[in-house]
């Protein structure tokens, strides 16, 4: 496996990606989308020879805060350490940043999954988080 910057947008994977996981509200509108991934800060990918594997996706100023916005690997490459690595990519990249958040699913896996790769729930360092939908 080989984790690269993904400069180019390549709707047919990206969709594809997102509507095996279960993502399709993001591309019911596939040109914002695009232009999500353009504005970002950061869009890593893994890849097996030229296979897509799964992607993250960054945004933020890179220096005060980052927000991992889209962690996502196709559903038959789970569990084999896919977006582990992504995401300790993207960490690595980051070392000095001083928030790094997200938002996830609440389900048992997802809370370990944060969990063991260091992450605290808003509740256990005495914050709580807001979303306008």
């Amino acid at each position: 496996m080989v984790i690269r910057e993904y400069n180019k947008f390549k709707k047919a994977e990206i969709q594809r990606l997102y509507a095996e996981v279960g993502w399709t509200a993001y591309t019911e509108n596939m040109p914002a989308l695009e232009q999500g991934y353009k504005n970002s800060l950061l869009v890593l990918a893994a890849y097996e020879n030229e296979e897509l594997l799964g992607i993250v996706r960054v945004v933020g100023d890179g220096y005060t805060i980052i927000w991992i916005q889209d962690i996502l690997v196709f559903p038959s490459k789970q569990r084999q350490g896919i977006g582990t690595a992504l995401l300790k990519a993207v960490l690595n990249k980051y070392p000095d940043v001083r928030q790094i958040e997200l938002a996830t699913d609440n389900t048992p896996e997802t809370i370990a999954f944060y969990k063991s790769l260091g992450f605290s729930e808003f509740s256990e360092i005495g914050c709580c988080g807001f979303m306008r939908c």
